[in-house]
């Protein structure tokens, strides 16, 4: 479990074929301290598990699975990602729950510099179904507000915080992103959609029912 508060963003080393699919090595800086084999580590938003260390440097393999769904497909030597350390229990959790289980890509469709700095992203619908304005929604594992959403297409505010932090401060048309949306939103969907086998839905007449609506 991650925060999608950055803490460190790091440059890609290198990257070779390995039997479990792609194995890719990231500089972590200071966050490599401490760091063990089978720990967890956010790389651009997805929840990787640390597979070796070697000095300040991590390696991690990259399933077919994973590469599809995200952009870790493409990363190439030099690339710079945001790394978070897992979550941990005796500290606030400063940006919103993330898994690190990216649920597909967006695309950047406008750049909006300036004092209202903005990006809008193309997406596939079933992302954006999961967003609401001012909701939550990690990029590139970094936990954002959803300025505005509507079927296949949203778009974001950057501080300038966010803006060195972060590679996002970086982005251009054309650029490829990991998106995932918010976990309390996916169950609330879950529960508005498909009623389990043999049971009910949720539905306003519940609602109703239970004195909420």
């Amino acid at each position: 479990m991650f925060t999608g508060i950055v803490q460190h963003v790091g440059q890609v080393r290198a990257v070779r074929q390995h039997p479990a699919g792609r194995r890719l090595t990231v500089d972590l800086g200071p966050l490599a301290q401490s760091l063990a084999t089978g720990d967890s580590v956010a790389v651009a938003g997805v929840c990787l598990t640390v597979a070796a260390v070697d000095g300040t440097s991590a390696e991690f393999d990259i399933v077919p699975a994973t590469a599809s769904r995200s952009n870790l497909g493409s990363l190439r030597p030099g690339a710079k990602v945001n790394l978070e350390r897992s979550l941990r229990l005796d500290r606030g959790l400063e940006g919103h729950l993330v898994q690190g289980h990216v649920d597909g890509t967006a695309t950047v469709r406008q750049v909006q510099r300036g004092a209202d700095w903005g990006v809008e992203f193309t997406c596939p619908v079933e992302l954006t179904d999961a967003m609401v304005p001012r909701g939550s929604v990690a990029v590139d594992g970094v936990s954002l507000t959803v300025r505005s959403v509507q079927s296949g297409a949203f778009s974001v505010a950057l501080i300038p915080t966010t803006l060195t932090a972060t590679t996002l401060g970086s982005l251009a048309v054309g650029d490829v992103v990991n998106v995932e949306t918010d976990l309390i939103g996916k169950y609330v969907a879950k529960c508005l959609g498909e009623p389990a086998p043999g049971k009910g839905g949720l539905t306003v007449e519940k609602l109703r029912e239970l004195g909420y609506a």
